[in-house]
């Protein structure tokens, strides 16, 4: 007989309470005494400080964990400025003092004691749009990227207490972004290079994980290069990623997106965010929470029995519960466009038929058009996320690099009407309508090669899941509208149970386990839902239209999701959102 030990790798834990959501919230907090963007912001969740900006010129203010005050001005008002520091023991430096864009870019540093601004050294460079990291202290800095007279700028500058020292530049030159960390261990985050993410070793720059979601004027806790947040930023987010020294991971957002606004905090548990840019200046400050050390963590499938309350308890991901609902409208009506997003909050849709070449990226309230695809796709392959997607059919192959798409190897087989699943680096090319192909090409971050065909030729299905471990699902093939169900192993396909209602360009979702298929043709618009749990297809809550040939966000989990555009028809700019929440539910037996 087989245990949960056995299938999970550990035993049914007793406790004497339940453990807790490993995912921290925002709260409000009293707002700044003037709504500000564009200023400096350091220190940590009880002492921070708020320092230029816009409007302009802007007072200073201090944070003591209660309440904002204001305190000194500087020397030299400034805005698009840096700072590291507490209100104890600051250092702002660079900025400008602008007339006009781009005008009146600084060098002056100024030192905050306490009690008074005194200037100190010159920055041996002119520039703004910058970022420092110092810890909680104003002796040993670093100050890096920005925006100075030349352009955008890589360059790097090291202060230790008396001198500014010029030390290795970023890897990539990049403006408008989040510095997190001390002088000797630091992380540049996004800013205009969108998600890249470099770290400060105290001698040299490297590329290490990037952010889920693209983002410059972004803010983020300011003290640690291994434990920290970053929140916020262009275009209006209210996304939060929390980094633990390897890997970023989508935590609860703000409660108002913002770009321009300014962060402090010591880590990933504690952090202030103030300030910034919604359609107006803002005054808003939020405090952020999180589980403390020795809080026990919720996973999903976890069983334990409640020692306080005599019952035996687990979590896990409600779908059968789950709800659609309106989302913000796209800038452009179309059908035949693919989407990528690793959820409702972080998506991108390209494409599209009549030779659709609009991009837009959706923040989980609006959608922004970004750079356009370089060659039209319509009913292509669609992968990845919000920073890192894979469009292609026929003679195209576009990667997105979370701010524009280069052209890369084409398919061996040129064809469009195309399903797809996996990642931008590694994905599968599923089939085609014309003749209801059953080839099948994977991408392997260089080229595609052709693997083992589908059971069941199709075209148009709806992908699901990995490379190693997906399933193409639907499909056509004239004049059958299939509800086979065919599952990849990284190597060949085989048949399973079938979904109960047969079509083709539908959106789908979650993993070859967990999976969701919505909306498709057949034959007619549709608005069904199908939930897969491993063994069965089971229908649930409907779309609230009938929709077809839209762009989902496959990378997203099957408890949140979207589907967006498509045809009603006619053709639609509209959004569903799919959220089916996780929850600890009473184990019962019969």
């Amino acid at each position: 007989m087989t245990t949960l030990k056995n299938l999970k790798g550990t035993a049914i834990q007793f406790l004497d309470e339940d453990p807790v959501v490993y995912a921290g919230t925002w709260a409000s907090a009293p707002n700044l005494n003037a709504a500000i963007r564009e200023g400096g912001g350091s220190g940590t969740s009880t002492s921070a400080i708020n320092v230029g900006g816009v409007p302009y010129p802007m007072t200073c203010e201090q944070w003591n964990g209660t309440t904002w005050a204001t305190f000194a001005n500087m020397g030299t008002p400034r805005t698009k400025n840096a700072s590291a520091g507490t209100y104890t023991n600051a250092i702002v430096g660079n900025g400008s003092t602008p007339t006009t864009p781009g005008a009146g870019r600084l060098n002056l540093v100024e030192s905050w004691n306490g009690s008074a601004w005194s200037e100190i050294t010159d920055i041996n460079s002119i520039r703004d749009a910058n970022a420092m990291s110092a810890g909680g202290t104003n002796t040993a800095v670093i100050y890096f990227g920005g925006s100075a007279p030349g352009g955008v700028s890589a360059l790097n500058e090291s202060w230790n207490g008396s001198a500014w020292t010029e030390v290795s530049d970023l890897n990539t030159a990049r403006q408008q972004l989040t510095g997190m960390g001390t002088q000797t261990a630091s992380l540049a985050v996004g800013g205009s290079t969108g998600t890249a993410v470099e770290s400060w070793n105290g001698s040299s720059w490297s590329e290490v994980a990037e952010v889920n979601t693209s983002r410059s004027r972004a803010a983020g806790s300011s003290v640690s290069s291994t434990d920290g947040l970053v929140f916020g930023g262009n275009p209006v987010v209210a996304n939060t990623e929390a980094w633990n020294g390897s890997t970023w991971t989508e935590v609860n957002d703000l409660t108002t997106g913002r770009e321009h606004l300014k962060g402090a905090g010591p880590d990933s548990t504690s952090a202030l965010a103030f300030g910034g840019y919604t359609t107006t200046d803002v005054a808003n400050t939020e405090e952020w929470s999180f589980p403390s050390p020795t809080a026990t963590i919720l996973q999903e499938g976890d069983m334990w029995f409640n020692s306080s309350s005599s019952t035996l308890k687990g979590y896990g991901v409600s779908i059968p519960t789950g709800t659609w609902s309106s989302g913000g409208t796209m800038n452009t009506a179309r059908n035949g466009l693919r989407g990528a997003g690793i959820s409702q909050d972080s998506a991108l849709a390209f494409g599209g038929g009549g030779g659709a070449v609009v991009t837009e990226s959706y923040n989980g309230t609006s959608w922004t058009e970004v750079n356009d695809l370089s060659t039209s796709v319509n009913t292509g392959v669609g992968v990845g996320t919000q920073g890192a997607a894979r469009s292609a059919m026929t003679t195209t192959n576009q990667g997105w690099d979370g701010t524009s798409w280069s052209e890369e190897n084409n398919l061996n087989t040129s064809r469009q009407e195309i399903g797809s699943l996996g990642t931008k680096a590694s994905c599968l090319a599923i089939g085609n309508q014309n003749g209801a192909s059953a080839i099948v090409e994977q991408w392997d971050g260089t080229s595609w090669t052709e693997v083992g065909d589908l059971t069941t030729a199709a075209g148009s299905s709806t992908g699901i899941g990995t490379t190693s471990a997906g399933r193409s699902v639907g499909g056509w093939d004239p004049p059958t509208y299939l509800t086979v169900n065919q599952f990849w192993n990284g190597t060949s396909w085989s048949e399973e149970a079938d979904i109960n209602t047969g079509r083709y360009f539908a959106g789908g979702s979650g993993t070859s386990d967990l999976g969701l298929i919505f909306g498709g043709y057949g034959p007619v618009a549709s608005a069904k839902t199908e939930v897969w749990n491993g063994t069965s297809w089971t229908e649930i809550n409907d779309l609230a239209t009938a929709t077809n040939n839209a762009a989902p966000a496959p990378s997203s989990p099957a408890g949140n999701t979207l589907f967006a555009g498509g045809a009603t028809p006619p053709n639609t700019a509209k959004t569903e959102e799919w959220t089916a929440g996780s929850a600890v539910l009473t184990v019962t037996t019969s």
